[in-house]
């Protein structure tokens, strides 16, 4: 054998003294320490507290029992730990997430979306990567803010989203934020709104078609329902008007709730609606839409917003949360008569996207409430079957149960989000952000201990030759635009002078240099115009340029010119006379 042979102890020797990578290394974490740091201390106020035994009691296999059965209890819902992403400055009013569970989008009654990404996040770095003014496009600034009413994920493919806002318009955004279409507003002075080819009024609510991931539906202030394709931005596919039979509505109601589902026994799907009159319109998924196939005049109560709408995954429930403090569960089969009714305040008054979902498989039913809970009910009872506390004090406005990842995310009026979870049933998600090292955090991350200096020496940014202001060469403040501003736009640094905001007004209005430059004979609108018409006057001896001919043409007065010398006449002499 020869001695100089490379053994098999030798190649674990090697492979323990070299690295296994390359770089600076992060020092090992306690991910289970990590995670057990987001417990939560109250997961069910419905529930009695847990019995304290005494010290010198000797029944410890009844503890160890009771112990069992609350741990039970707690891994039945997806809401024993919670991680908390403070974004808006206002109300979430909708929350969505992607099918695969990584992309997560929030809407605020601060008229913008956020875009975190859960994947890419750190227990230092729980923010959103990037926020989206729907009214801002490439070509020009926003005329116009109005608040976030729905955003929505398609559930067949995580790269669209339907943004609905406060407006006759929907409109599709990329998982990025991108725009992709803007559709048709409709024409808001004709009567028919059949001929109409788009919504006449505001949005309210939206939802994907479950069977087709080119469809969806919106519902609007109008008295309407549309169908749009997401390829035609021009016209929408086909409208439901809904003619309301209550009293004093002149045959149009506002559209506040809309849902799109798979109907019972497989037979396609069905379309259900809500409106402002109170009643609830069931229509076909696939047509035709001349008249609704289920109608009930009053499932809930008149002139009273119902917020939340949803549908069983069979398609035989339909799940309601009214403005007249009540939930109700009906059936498709027979859309008469509510099969359960339950009392719950309202909270669609003051925030009018109050939602009601189903959980995944129509177990549960789940929806927020106005003291800032979360509450689990029995769908055949409607009795709660949780109650957790998620932002105390502040109402609970959106709730979303992903069913892949098994963790529920809710938004609030105070801007929290808030992702509730179990480690011993979810997966990805919150889990995956708890399951990285922290991020180090540098010294140019604390914007009051920078000083951003370019090469001249002024803080802040360059300017260009061109006078455009540009960010300096590997400059902090251009990979980070708002660290060292204040609230207002001003910058920390004292030696910088304040540059105002442009307006979009002011950039098409030109300047006065430019007017005087490039505009001939501008400067004569300073000039005095008497003065100006005096130095062509001729003085004495001089031929008249321009009125010399008047001379020669002019006839002669036969008439006084100046009675400034004589007494003015006496009218009534002069009619006596």
């Amino acid at each position: 054998m020869d001695d100089n042979a490379f053994s098999a102890e030798d190649a674990d020797s090697m492979r323990a003294y070299m690295p296994t990578s390359f770089g600076k290394q992060n020092a090992s974490v306690d991910v289970q320490a990590q995670i057990e740091n987001h417990r939560r201390k109250i997961v069910d106020e419905s529930k009695p507290p847990p019995k304290i035994k005494s010290a010198d009691s000797d029944d410890e296999s009844s503890a160890e029992d009771d112990d069992d059965s609350d741990e039970d209890d707690e891994d039945e819902f997806p809401v024993s730990h919670e991680l908390m992403v403070k974004t808006h400055q206002r109300a979430v009013t909708s929350i969505t997430l992607d099918p695969s569970g990584t992309r997560l989008v929030t809407g605020s009654t601060d008229c913008t979306i956020k875009l975190h990404d859960l994947s890419a996040m750190t227990p230092t770095t729980i923010r959103a990567f990037k926020t989206v003014d729907p009214f801002v496009t490439k070509a020009s600034e926003a005329s116009e803010s109005h608040a976030i009413h729905q955003v929505l994920f398609s559930p067949h493919s995580g790269n669209q989203m339907l943004v609905i806002t406060a407006t006759a318009q929907a409109r599709l955004f990329s998982r990025d934020g991108e725009m992709i279409a803007e559709y048709k507003k409709g024409d808001m002075y004709l009567r028919d709104k059949n001929n109409t080819k788009g919504h006449t009024a505001e949005i309210t609510s939206a939802a994907w078609c479950p069977t087709n991931r080119n469809l969806f539906v919106t519902a609007a202030h109008d008295s309407t329902v549309r169908i749009w394709d997401v390829n035609d931005r021009l016209q929408q596919k086909h409208v439901m008007v809904h003619k309301s039979k209550a009293a004093g509505s002149a045959g149009m109601t506002r559209m506040t709730a809309i849902a799109w589902g798979h109907a019972a026994e497989g037979q396609g799907s069905i379309i259900v609606a809500a409106g402002f009159d109170g009643s609830l319109v069931m229509w076909g998924g696939e047509g035709p839409f001349y008249r609704p196939i289920g109608e009930i005049r009053e499932a809930h109560a008149k002139d009273t917003w119902t917020s939340g709408l949803d549908i069983s995954n069979d398609g035989r429930l339909v799940i309601t949360r009214g403005g007249d403090d009540t939930i109700k569960l009906w059936d498709t089969r027979k859309f008469k008569a509510p099969v359960n009714t339950t009392s719950f305040p309202s909270t669609s008054s003051q925030y009018p996207t109050s939602n009601i979902i189903f959980s995944p498989g129509s177990a549960n039913v789940v929806t927020g409430s106005e003291t800032g809970h979360l509450h689990i009910l029995n769908p055949a009872t409607l009795r709660p079957e949780l109650i957790t506390p998620v932002t105390p004090g502040s109402p609970l406005i959106s709730v979303h149960w992903h069913p892949k990842i098994k963790q529920i995310c809710t938004g609030s009026a105070n801007g929290q989000t808030t992702i509730l979870f179990n480690p011993q049933m979810s997966t990805n998600g919150a889990l995956s952000v708890l399951s990285k090292a922290p991020k180090k955090r540098h010294m140019d991350d604390d914007p009051n201990l920078t000083t951003f200096m370019d090469p001249t020496g002024i803080a802040g940014d360059a300017v260009t030759p061109g006078g455009v202001p540009g960010p300096t060469a590997g400059s902090f403040s251009s990979r980070h635009p708002t660290i060292g501003l204040t609230a207002s736009g001003r910058s920390r640094d004292p030696r910088r002078p304040h540059k105002p905001e442009q307006t979009p007004f002011a950039m098409s209005t030109p300047d006065q240099r430019h007017v005087r430059e490039n505009i001939p004979f501008s400067s004569m609108r300073d000039e005095d115009p008497v003065e100006a018409l005096l130095k062509y006057q001729p003085k004495e001896g001089e031929e008249k340029l321009f009125t010399g001919a008047w001379d020669k043409t002019q006839p002669k007065a036969i008439f006084k010119e100046d009675f400034s010398d004589e007494e003015e006449p006496d009218p009534k002499r002069m009619k006596k006379g």
